[in-house]
């Protein structure tokens, strides 16, 4: 065999390999929502799905599993983190890309980093050691003298563990996903795209609104989708700090139960219950199809961006 045709041979070959790895990468989340679905199905047998995720009642052994409390519980965490996270990454992201001299750039980028290698566990501990007080001292007196009448901040839980807490929690846990990639697509953009805005006589901030920031919006939609995705599916260190009150939480201040907290806390235990364990694993499979649900719409609204940008 000649040597041209044996490197040809080699070059197809690693191709179909690495093709055969990507597409069995791409199939494992089709192999997982099987394995949930089909160790699930004793209850989705007896029970109809929309019963499942409209009803509220939990009474496992009643046989009543209703994953609703949970699902707005998942959300309202989820939501909020995303809320108090949002803006102050993307302006970390602006300054370290467009202001900061290399030096602090240098500095502060690998701090950025560290944060996403703690631990859960770790952010669980500090919340419940300086933010659950925080809230429970000096926040929830402060909504219940001045904020009281607006339902959304009714201060009826004096104990600070609760949606507040683990929304700030989740926050600062997303921070390192969302300002990392954030910042590289905005450094991505082109210097000749912000030397011709400055040319035209386009102020500093007028290049970064107009120009970067346009140009860098689907990575940008791409870094909050992360981070959404993260603070969706945590576990341990929001169910450290939400309270795990299987109720409706009416108020930013009212304990909760997310879904991955209702998995980690029961998985395992009370097996010898009709169900139960079908129950928890439903539980696991509605999470995953949200997260799916979420990321493909994100996709669209990806996709719609960049024709835009284009």
């Amino acid at each position: 065999m000649s040597a041209g045709r044996w490197r040809r041979l080699k070059d197809r070959l690693a191709g179909r390999v690495m093709g055969a790895l990507a597409f069995l990468v791409a199939m494992l989340v089709f192999f997982i929502v099987v394995a949930l679905a089909t160790r699930a199905r004793p209850l989705l047998d007896i029970q109809s799905p929309v019963v499942l995720l409209t009803s509220s009642e939990w009474h496992p052994r009643q046989g009543k599993f209703g994953f609703l409390t949970f699902i707005v519980g998942t959300v309202w965490v989820t939501v909020l983190a995303m809320v108090l996270a949002v803006p102050p990454c993307l302006l970390c992201a602006i300054y370290l890309a467009e202001y900061a001299p290399r030096r602090l750039r240098g500095t502060i980028k690998p701090v950025v980093d560290l944060l996403a290698g703690i631990p859960s566990v770790v952010y669980g501990l500090w919340g419940i050691l300086m933010v659950v007080p925080f809230v429970r001292d000096v926040v929830t007196p402060l909504a219940a003298r001045h904020l009281g009448a607006i339902p959304l901040l009714r201060a009826d839980n004096p104990t600070g563990y609760g949606i507040l807490s683990s929304g700030v929690v989740l926050a600062v846990m997303v921070f390192p996903v969302i300002i990392s990639v954030t910042e590289e697509v905005i450094r991505a953009v082109p210097d000749g795209m912000r030397e011709a805005a400055l040319a035209l006589g386009a102020t500093r901030w007028q290049m970064i609104k107009g120009v970067a920031l346009r140009r860098a919006l689907p990575g940008i939609i791409a870094a909050v989708v992360l981070g959404f995705s993260r603070a969706f599916g945590e576990t341990m260190a929001v169910m450290m700090v939400v309270g795990n009150v299987p109720q409706i939480p009416r108020s930013l201040f009212d304990a909760a139960y997310p879904l991955p907290a209702l998995i980690a806390n029961n998985y395992g235990e009370m097996m010898s219950i009709p169900l139960y364990d079908s129950a928890l694993l439903a539980a696991a499979l509605v999470l995953l199809l949200i997260v799916l649900a979420f990321t493909i719409m994100a996709r669209v609204i990806l996709l719609h961006a960049v024709r835009r940008a284009a």
